[in-house]
């Protein structure tokens, strides 16, 4: 992995696709040998009874919100930096319900600022799946925006489950019809952005076949047929803080990789 320059910050978005087996696969002790500050996991699929030492990194500040259905959804932070709070779902059902959405707020160097780990549903097991992806992300919208409002600082890492642009999956044209890819998705996305928030991947890599997401079918993984679906989307003041974005590869811990960006928080 490439080592993070002295002054920045490094947070890290991964969908572990149920902690258990991402811990299983190393990820724990890949943090604790990692130089990573922050790390959002979405998916974490278990239970606080559930969530045992060896699914935390040593002397990290770690958080768990849980879905209130066992094995399903959750999101969770771990942290080396301090957390100053804690704020668990945003207000509507969907989410605080499944463990979809927490925000722990940091102060380094006299900046305060919250970090985000959100899960976005999937819709493509079924039409109703569907519905209640698009009812998720009509209810998030205002929340973006209500959150430019108060000019407030915060970089929210997800997994949207959504490919923004046709360079962000492999085959983009024979899934335009698929969630994931669906015109009114990529439309949220453009409204998102519209407001001033920023895709931090983007701004320093423009490259094609960068992918955060593969299928289990197929040999989708070795052949690099995949979707950009992980994302930090960060609000204005961090346009010229973004200093190094990759998604890392090396070890599999998921389904998905580790989306990597490193801030300068000054």
């Amino acid at each position: 992995m490439i080592a993070k320059e002295t002054g920045l910050i490094r947070i890290v978005s991964l969908n572990a696709n149920g902690l258990r087996a991402a811990a299983s696969k190393g990820l724990i002790e890949w943090l604790d040998a990692s130089d990573i500050d922050i790390i959002c996991l979405q998916e974490s699929r278990l239970h606080a009874h559930q969530w045992v030492e060896s699914h935390k990194p040593a002397l990290w500040h770690t958080h768990l919100f849980p879905a209130e259905k066992a094995g399903y959804a959750g999101t969770a932070i771990y942290s080396r930096l301090p957390i100053t709070k804690i704020t668990d779902g945003l207000g509507f059902e969907l989410c605080d319900s499944e463990g979809r959405c927490t925000i722990a707020t940091f102060e380094v160097n006299g900046k305060t600022f919250d970090v985000a780990s959100v899960y976005i549903p999937s819709g493509s097991s079924s039409e109703i799946a569907q519905a209640r992806k698009d009812e998720f992300i009509a209810k998030m919208l205002p929340i973006f925006e209500a959150w430019r409002q108060e000019n407030r600082s915060i970089i929210v890492c997800s997994d949207v489950n959504i490919t923004h642009k046709d360079i962000d999956l492999k085959n983009w044209r024979g899934n335009i019809g698929n969630s994931g890819c669906l015109p009114h998705e990529r439309a949220w996305m453009d409204d998102v952005f519209a407001l001033g928030y920023i895709d931090t991947f983007r701004e320093l890599n423009k490259n094609a076949e960068e992918y955060s997401w593969w299928s289990n079918r197929g040999q989708a993984w070795a052949k690099n047929v995949g979707w950009r679906i992980d994302y930090q989307i960060a609000s204005a003041d961090w346009r010229d803080k973004i200093k190094n974005v990759f998604i890392y590869r090396d070890t599999r811990f998921s389904d998905h990789s580790p989306v990597v960006i490193d801030y300068l928080v000054d």
